[in-house]
């Protein structure tokens, strides 16, 4: 008997790039085989030339429509088999295979914000504003939490679908949660955070209600959306030397300050103004249970002299195949010149 693949690609939109998918039937006993679109409609492609290539890179159980169906995450080609400039994982992989012997590990925290389909947040009322922030992070009971329901489902699926999520949390703002994939390799938590993602969006669309990954969702006095990304090597889960070359190699001159904060999503400096628990966009620094700082290196790695640290730069609609990359890069990098491997 047939089963349904649904494949799941990055388009082309920019400044920041949506999830797309269709639905393929394919074989019993074969594997999800490579496929095309029509790229021109994704901004992929120019009309007279416009087929795409679909590679399937990560398959998991399709926990919406049960049974023998999948997910299948692909990456983009060009009809040659060359990565389409849209595709980051292209560029993830070598480095990943490059410092591979340091075994990186990530926990990539990614938050976002329900929105009414007329884009006002979810607990927003109409035509003004809730309570300030405050009762909301990790609240409980009517009057604070918006979008459970969604949101327990959302986990459910994870799971179903065998995806490395590792927690969930309401955030500061009404509306305004947060789901954690990792810890894992760079290449596994990128594949699974866009899984997690599509399925996010998915399970939204049945209650009417979008999914939006932007940084600063309400104007005003209320937190932004980020992806804190938590990082370390074998060195850095053995020893706090490597933590703190890592902390410095980020913040070695504002070249690579801005190397990594221009790639960390649209709308940083939105994000990022040195309020609301983040540190200016353009200004580096690192810090123990600093939540102000660039990089925090939580309490209990300074007590235990070892563990990793959290890159809180990120937006929500942070490419977790870009940010994993410029971490691995610049950490495993320094770390390789400083003999700490």
């Amino acid at each position: 008997m047939s089963y349904k693949a649904e494949y799941i690609w990055i388009d082309g939109t920019e400044p920041t790039a949506e999830l797309r998918s269709k639905t393929k039937i394919v074989a019993d006993g074969a594997e999800p085989p490579v496929w095309g679109f029509d790229g021109s409609s994704t901004n992929q492609a120019e009309g007279h030339a416009s087929d795409r290539v679909l590679k399937p890179v990560f398959t998991c159980p399709d926990p919406i429509r049960g049974g023998s169906s999948v997910l299948v995450l692909c990456e983009v080609l060009n009809i040659d088999g060359t990565p389409h400039e849209s595709n980051k994982r292209a560029l993830l992989a070598p480095i990943a295979e490059q410092f591979a012997a340091q075994e990186s590990i990530f926990g990539i925290e990614q938050e976002y914000t329900f929105l009414t389909e007329d884009g006002r947040p979810l607990g927003f009322p109409e035509g003004g504003f809730p309570a300030p922030q405050g009762p909301y992070y990790c609240g409980v009971g009517a009057g604070k939490i918006v979008g459970r329901e969604i949101v327990e489902k959302h986990l459910d699926y994870c799971l179903e679908a065998g995806l490395g999520i590792s927690g969930i949390n309401a955030e500061v703002m009404p509306g305004q949660w947060e789901f954690q994939v990792g810890p894992l390799s760079p290449l596994e938590v990128s594949d699974q955070m866009w899984i997690a993602r599509w399925l996010l969006h998915r399970v939204a669309e049945d209650y009417g209600v979008v999914v939006s990954l932007d940084a600063k969702p309400a104007k005003g006095d209320w937190n932004g959306a980020g992806a804190h990304t938590n990082f370390s090597t074998k060195a850095m889960r053995e020893g706090y030397d490597a933590i703190i070359t890592a902390c410095e190699a980020l913040g070695a001159d504002q070249d690579k300050v801005m190397e990594h904060v221009t790639q960390y999503g649209t709308g940083v400096e939105e994000r990022l103004t040195g309020k609301h628990e983040t540190a200016p966009w353009n200004v580096y620094s690192y810090g123990v249970s600093n939540r102000g700082a660039s990089v925090r290196i939580p309490w209990q790695v300074e007590v235990d002299r070892k563990g990793y640290i959290e890159d809180r730069r990120p937006n929500a609609n942070v490419d977790p195949y870009v940010v994993t990359r410029l971490l691995v890069n610049t950490c495993c990098t320094a770390l390789e010149k400083a003999g700490q491997v």
